[in-house]
């Protein structure tokens, strides 16, 4: 007899969700510095997308296969807090090594460190993320599903506001050195990959210790699904050749979703630096281009800030409005808000954008994982996770490829143009939102 989910408890939830907070930290230090760092260590401008490749690329790999073993993983410590231990485990580690490439000279140039350890960092954040998409799915009725993503969303907005502060508070408020020698990261910079990495680890030994998951006995009873004993590589290819036909719609928001951001992330300092600081190009040992730097750090603080603040809402507002128009009007406002850096002209003025570029993170964090999780089996929700991943890394490494070269060639080197494209794609990611079937879209606005 299939029985009910037990509703969970507001401080249930956010316990389950909080090592979220230090996986969004670790990641925003990524973002907001990995592009400064490796073209401290030599990178060209058109060079950067193609080190930022490594990250999707791990991920694209690691997250099937996570999934697929945490669906079928059961030990004493659970099934998926296994997986997110030892990801906290080895991206601490990275967060560690990687502004201090520079003392591995020795080997090989250090921008190829660098882009090594990101790469090695983005694969142990994916082994930690994925599985918790899929705990949250695991744990929570579908009546909660929204409101258990939009926590763990707020979670990763505030873990985002820290981590990429962090440079600027303590370069600012703290006094430590905003700028290093010729080719050496910044001692700001390094402090806070330190102090990020003890955040990371915090956090997620935080959720492993006071979350008890549900046995593969409960979930089977709770879902009505036997599970499958069969394991091995073949099955996640099996899996994804059998994707529910909401996911793959869900594929086509995300691939011009994650287009965008993706070169919003890379590009972003380059273009700061150049078109509101009047730095030169490619000049990254001046003053100009290291204020830009910790400037980019607060913008993206800003906008991971309003992503939490947004989070809160979204519930209501897809009772209101349900969640595939909230969604999309999220989506269009970020992208707005993306073509409109364009037209900056002070720095202050950027955090502007950064509110709608905000409102279009929380709900790209939250909506598509409460729209999915309603039409996948129990049972293969790991890997199914996972395999949607796909539709985040594959725009990704597209970019990758094309995104330096076409801001070389096509735009001067002025990285500015790049997010007016990330602008145009995040609309028309908007545009494909209303073709997405969500199964329980009207039970949600009915409830």
């Amino acid at each position: 007899m299939q029985k009910s989910k037990p509703r969970l408890s507001f401080w249930q939830i956010w316990n389950m969700s909080f090592g979220f907070l230090g996986i969004q930290f670790g990641f925003a230090l990524q973002n907001a510095n990995a592009s400064r760092i490796l073209q401290t260590f030599g990178a060209d401008v058109e060079h950067l997308s193609w080190f930022w490749i490594a990250a999707p690329l791990t991920g694209m790999v690691v997250q099937p296969i996570i999934g697929h073993f945490s669906d079928r993983t059961w030990c004493r410590m659970g099934r998926r807090r296994p997986y997110f231990l030892t990801g906290a485990i080895l991206a601490s580690l990275a967060l560690i090594f990687m502004p201090n490439a520079a003392l591995l000279t020795t080997i090989v140039p250090p921008m190829f460190i660098g882009a090594g350890l990101l790469m090695i960092m983005d694969a142990s954040i994916n082994v930690a993320m994925e599985p918790f998409r899929a705990l949250v799915a695991d744990m929570l009725p579908g009546d909660q599903r929204t409101l258990g993503f939009s926590i763990q969303t707020s979670l990763i907005g505030i873990g985002a506001v820290v981590g990429s502060w962090l440079p600027y508070i303590l370069a600012e408020w703290i006094g430590i050195s905003k700028v290093g020698p010729q080719g050496q990261v910044p001692d700001n910079v390094i402090f806070s990959f330190y102090i990020g990495a003890a955040v990371f680890l915090t956090t997620i030994i935080w959720t492993v210790s006071t979350t008890r998951e549900y046995s593969p006995e409960q979930l089977e009873a709770f879902s009505g699904e036997k599970r499958e004993e069969e394991a091995g590589f073949k099955q996640i290819f099996r899996d994804f050749a059998h994707i529910p036909r909401t996911m793959q719609q869900l594929g086509v928001v995300q691939f011009f979703s994650w287009f965008a951001l993706f070169g919003m992330w890379v590009f972003t300092t380059p273009a700061v630096a150049v078109h509101i600081y009047g730095a030169p190009i490619g000049d990254t040992s001046s003053v100009n281009y290291q204020n830009a730097g910790n400037w980019v750090g607060i913008c993206f603080g800003v906008y991971n800030g309003v992503s939490a603040l947004y989070a809160f809402a979204l519930p209501a507002i897809a009772k209101l409005i349900g969640r595939k128009r909230t969604h999309a009007l999220s989506l269009a406002i970020g992208g707005l808000s993306l073509i409109s850096i364009y037209f900056v002209k002070t720095p202050m003025m950027l955090l502007l954008p950064m509110i709608g570029i905000g409102i279009a993170w929380g709900s790209i964090l939250a909506m598509p994982y409460a729209i999915l999780a309603g039409s996948l089996p129990t049972h293969k929700m790991g890997i199914y996770m996972g395999i949607f991943n796909f539709f985040i890394t594959i725009p990704q490494i597209i970019n990758g490829i094309f995104g330096g070269p076409i801001v070389k060639r096509w735009f001067d080197s002025q990285a500015i143009y790049a997010l007016v494209m990330a602008g145009i794609f995040m609309l028309v990611a908007a545009i494909s939102v209303n073709f997405v079937n969500d199964r329980d879209d009207e039970v949600i606005k009915n409830t």
